[in-house]
């Protein structure tokens, strides 16, 4: 009797001590995110690190492309079933990915999970059909950075939040001289200024359409910096994004203003060698209207350890993470309460950082888009780079993209 006793004691430690080896299995999962810099990698990889912080059994292994590189090998890596576990996603190009994604609404209600911490905007622009696919980490406006040594030198007011595309256009002018210019523009810009100035290029029922006279005089605009104005320089039209190739030349000086967002301080900081200040996009005759946008991280759907990506995207989410983010001046928070530490940390050294913001905050719109947006911006980057060297005028350069976009 006693044998089987203590035969049946080792039996229950021996299931005990398996039960307990089994529930602290490592878990490896996979996370893909663009980046724009070795500190922005740093940043990503200093995340993932607080995920097994939080949970050792969990361990994130992180992949970085370029920004460019990552929308185009998405696709591809879907389609071949690679995806990662985590995958980031920036909400105006959720209506083209979300199916890659798992649906959260479920996990939000079970685990109470609270996204009225998180700004309503990019809540919504990370939601399809009510149905949220990525929980936010950032969201911002895109305003204009500017060289204040430059602008100083050349005898330029600082600009002040509002200020007109007139007053924008003379600032240019006066800086663009001795090699350099005024203002660096890329493609993908059309959209951000037709909406700061109220042109449309999407109708009513939520179509492109880039040959309104709205859209085509907006695209003269922006087209006649580079064309007309001679205010700003050439990009490329293949190879190079041209985002990095602008925020390259503001960095080193040659360009004295470009559009960004409030996400890209972290890396200006270490390499621009000048006083950074920041100022609303300019706008037309009405009041301006700012479009904002964000990014978050979402579940692919091919992940054979969702549970286990579902506790990592919310540690990547925290406030600890986002105020981590905010204070390197990697993002503006996409929670409401972290967002103090931006404004206090990273805006500190840019000369009215925390003004532009508000300033476009209180003046934002939504960022109309379509469902092939990431299509449309692939052709903004072919069709617009000629068209600023004068080889095509605005009705040519937006009737083509029109008519390949519905292709």
């Amino acid at each position: 009797m006693k044998v089987l006793k203590k035969t049946l004691l080792l039996a229950a430690i021996g299931s005990s001590l398996f039960a307990t080896a089994a529930s602290a299995e490592q878990v490896n999962l996979t996370w893909q995110m663009w980046t724009g810099s070795e500190t922005d990698t740093k940043s990503w990889q200093h995340l993932a690190e607080m995920v097994t912080a939080k949970y050792p059994d969990i361990k994130v292994t992180l992949t970085t492309t370029g920004w460019v590189d990552y929308w185009t090998r998405l696709p591809v890596l879907a389609a071949s079933g690679q995806l990662a576990d985590i995958v980031s996603m920036q909400s105006l190009r959720m209506p083209n990915f979300y199916s890659l994604l798992e649906p959260l609404n479920d996990r939000i209600e079970a685990d109470k999970f609270d996204v009225a911490a998180f700004t309503p905007s990019i809540i919504g622009g990370m939601s399809v059909d009510k149905q949220l696919y990525g929980l936010p980490y950032d969201v911002g406006p895109w305003v204009i950075y500017y060289n204040q040594d430059a602008l100083e030198a050349a005898g330029v007011p600082l600009p002040k939040p509002g200020w007109t595309l007139a007053e924008f256009t003379d600032a240019a002018k006066k800086l663009t001289k001795d090699g350099k210019y005024g203002f660096g523009i890329t493609p993908t810009n059309y959209s951000v200024l037709a909406a700061a100035w109220g042109d449309k290029y999407v109708n009513d029922a939520g179509e492109l359409d880039l040959t309104s006279a709205s859209a085509v005089a907006a695209a003269d605009r922006v087209i006649g910096f580079a064309a007309k104005d001679k205010i700003a320089p050439l990009v490329p039209s293949g190879g190079a994004d041209p985002g990095d190739v602008v925020q390259g030349r503001f960095n080193s000086g040659n360009v004295a203003m470009y559009i960004d967002g409030p996400w890209s301080i972290i890396g200006m900081k270490d390499q621009a060698k000048f006083k950074i200040g920041l100022t609303t996009l300019p706008r037309d005759e009405g009041e301006l209207s700012a479009v904002t946008a964000g990014s978050g991280f979402g579940i692919s759907t091919s992940s054979k350890n969702k549970d286990a990506a579902w506790k990592a995207i919310q540690v990547l989410t925290s406030p600890e993470a986002l105020t981590y983010l905010a204070e390197g001046g990697r993002a503006l928070p996409a929670r409401t309460a972290a967002q103090s530490a931006w404004y206090k940390v990273a805006a500190k050294d840019i000369t009215n950082g925390g003004e532009a913001i508000d300033y476009s905050l209180a003046h934002s719109v939504p960022y109309v888009i379509t469902n092939n947006w990431a299509a449309v911006e692939n052709l903004f980057n072919q069709y617009f780079p000629p068209a600023f060297a004068g080889s095509a005028d605005a009705k040519q350069t937006m009737e083509s993209i029109q008519s390949l976009a519905q292709q």
